[in-house]
């Protein structure tokens, strides 16, 4: 792995020195924009409009525009100065419990190893941390940035969470569509919770693959051996009309085990009849969910 960070995690008086290096890696399929008629890819050249020139980097600086067309300039070390001097202290502000903080603050994970003669230090933290079961919220500085993080433990590793601030999350207020109630009927709710019990399995990250990098590397092979694609068209999914059907539907496709529950429709007969009263109604699979493709690693400084 490739260092991306040197400094230390700072919490009271004790300074442990730690190395930081990205936790993940990006493994989208990069590709390229290519002029079409020639073959050719497209270059992207920084051209200031007015004086119809390429810029060199020497002549660019960074600004701000506070009306249309109007800018405040930033010299570098303007910027320098606003950020302050450059930290590398890790600091922890906190401790607290995991659980109290949502998935949705979090950014970006990076391991934390220990650094010169910092060993001893680091594994006193990491078996405090693991021993109180409490991970620290800590301001950082990457890229001349201040952010939140959050340290905790991997299996016998210090990671470093990057959140964001909480001004930055957006207020679910805002989400439009969002009904203040909702009528909920008992027994689809009671097949509901059974089809997830049905579905629990403890966590396996590894039976999960990207299926869409799969195919597009297969593709990619095919036509540099010259090989045609051809892809199979999709059916047409309709919306499920009878929910207690598409219930019952799940829960018989989840192999539901002997002596299972079966409940009545509502019509007289029971649940397990009822995808065939159905039968003429089509079943909506459930939709994969979209995973959010990671950014490209950078080094950070």
């Amino acid at each position: 792995m490739h260092t991306v960070w040197k400094g230390a995690i700072s919490f009271g008086l004790v300074h442990v020195p730690v190395k930081m290096f990205t936790a993940t890696e990006d493994k989208d399929i990069s590709l390229r924009m290519i002029h079409k008629p020639c073959g050719s890819p497209i270059a992207y050249v920084r051209r200031c409009p007015n004086c119809d020139v390429e810029a060199e980097w020497d002549d660019i600086i960074k600004g701000y525009e506070y009306e249309k067309g109007r800018y405040v300039l930033f010299e570098k070390e303007e910027l320098e100065q606003l950020a302050g001097e450059k930290s590398h202290t890790i600091q922890i502000l906190d401790f607290v419990a995991l659980e109290e903080i949502d998935p949705v603050y979090f950014q970006k994970t990076y391991y934390l190893s220990p650094d010169q003669a910092g060993s001893n230090a680091y594994g006193l933290l990491l078996q405090a941390m693991s021993d109180t079961g409490k991970i620290g919220v800590a301001k950082v500085s990457i890229r001349s940035k201040s952010s939140l993080a959050a340290i905790r433990v991997i299996d016998n590793c210090l990671a470093m969470e990057t959140i964001y601030y909480p001004d930055e999350i957006r207020s679910i207020s805002h989400v439009p569509g969002i009904p203040e109630s909702f009528a909920i009927n008992d027994k689809e709710l009671t097949m509901a919770k059974l089809l997830i019990e049905q579905l629990s399995t403890p966590f396996e990250p590894s039976k999960y693959t990207d299926d869409y990098r799969a195919n597009m590397l297969q593709a990619i092979h095919n036509k540099v051996a010259g090989q045609e694609i051809r892809v199979a068209p999709q059916q047409e999914q309709t919306n499920v009309l009878d929910l207690m059907a598409a219930l019952q539907a799940s829960l018989d496709a989840a192999k539901l085990p002997p002596g299972g529950v079966g409940l009545d429709t509502g019509a007289g007969k029971p649940a397990a009849a009822a995808p065939e009263a159905a039968a003429d109604k089509p079943v909506v699979k459930p939709r994969k969910p979209r995973t959010k493709k990671p950014k490209a690693e950078e080094t950070v400084s």
